[in-house]
């Protein structure tokens, strides 16, 4: 039996899948299995950046071992076109006032340019009737930047127009 593998994505097409997208998937070493959830992102050309709401089993793992596999994906609802990478690194939480204000700045007009529901609110430990400037306002989640990234796996299949 042969079979087909999808094509790996270069630089280039994984760089603009991580630019088009805005949730990526976490994946933290849990205690007996792997533990994933789902985290607004932003990316700066080199590095992305992550909310996190400061309660959760994403915490207490982040605490024991940052090091992480975050995954990020598009696709045709009709599975036409398909395209996932996959970053294997460690996650740094931002303590610099400067870079922590102009980092929630970004998120803030993420929201606002991609139109996001009030309720993406919610995942960030605000209520839905918050406005969003109030991310920049109160600190009620972390900001992590993921570093040291150790390997990238990018594929596709289709050709990823849509």
């Amino acid at each position: 039996m042969y079979i087909v593998k999808m094509p790996n994505m270069g630089k280039e097409e994984y760089d603009r899948l991580i630019r088009e997208e805005y949730i990526a998937r976490i994946v933290f070493q849990g205690e007996n299995y792997p533990y994933i959830a789902p985290f607004l992102y932003i990316f700066d050309g080199k590095y992305m950046y992550f909310l996190s709401t400061k309660y959760g089993k994403k915490i207490e793992y982040f605490n024991q071992n940052p090091y992480v596999s975050v995954e990020v994906d598009k696709y045709n609802q009709d599975l036409s076109n398909y395209a996932f990478v996959v970053l294997s690194g460690h996650l740094v939480e931002v303590n610099d006032e400067r870079s922590k204000k102009q980092i929630r700045d970004h998120f803030i007009r993420m929201i606002k340019e991609r139109n996001l529901s009030d309720n993406i609110m919610i995942a960030l430990g605000h209520s839905a009737q918050d406005p969003t400037k109030a991310l920049a306002l109160e600190e009620r989640n972390l900001i992590w930047k993921l570093v040291d990234v150790k390997k990238i796996t990018g594929l596709k299949m289709g050709t990823r127009e849509s």
